[in-house]
């Protein structure tokens, strides 16, 4: 029921909002996933190729690389996200971060944007993960909330109207907290662009 609530917010056909365990409800942003947006040059012109762009949603910074030149390759879990990359000319594959990755320790630079660090609510174990799927000397660039805002995990579900999808985890990380959250990592910059906040980390 997740991916059929997403897909359903992917392709307009209904509103669908994200609901914590308190009851409290939030529009699911995927407006903000559709095109690029301020903040996400930023980015962009922090990413090398390769560049694997972890929960690529319909696709934005996998086809504006591609569109760049810039090597990439979009993963997600729901088709219709990945049928919607390719659709706007980025390569995809439907996978998970956790599992088989082409590429694997490879990649110049992975990128969680959209507060993607949050995926699976446990930024240890992705930043973890990433770290293998990096080629040495490689770059993580991840957005993050901004300082001041709490960070935490937290239980939340999508719901569409009457129609709600299983529980699920998912972590906000804070650009006060990415230091002690990176692990391995040295935090290379955190930046500011927009009114999004972003650090940059690297192995």
């Amino acid at each position: 029921m997740i991916g059929e609530l997403y897909a359903r917010a992917l392709s307009g056909t209904g509103r669908v909002e994200i609901e914590d365990a308190a009851g409290h409800r939030r529009p699911l942003p995927v407006d903000d996933w559709r095109a690029l947006r301020p903040g996400d040059h930023g980015l962009l012109d922090r990413c090398t190729g390769p560049a694997l762009d972890v929960g690529s949603g319909p696709g934005r910074f996998t086809a504006a690389l591609t569109a760049r030149g810039v090597l990439a390759l979009g993963i997600d879990v729901a088709p219709h996200a990945v049928a919607l990359t390719v659709a706007a000319g980025g390569p995809a594959l439907v996978r998970d971060v956790f599992g088989d990755v082409p590429g694997a320790g490879g990649y110049a630079t992975v990128l969680l944007a959209d507060g993607n660090i949050g995926i699976g609510g446990d930024p240890a174990a992705l930043l973890g993960r990433a770290a293998e799927l990096l080629a040495p000397g490689g770059r993580l660039l991840a957005e993050v909330a901004p300082p001041g805002t709490p960070s935490v995990v937290e239980r939340v579900r999508l719901r569409g109207g009457r129609v709600t999808g299983e529980w699920f985890a998912w972590a906000v990380v804070s650009a006060d907290d990415i230091a002690a959250a990176a692990g391995g990592y040295r935090v290379a910059e955190i930046w500011e662009e927009a009114g999004r906040w972003f650090a940059a980390l690297l192995r």
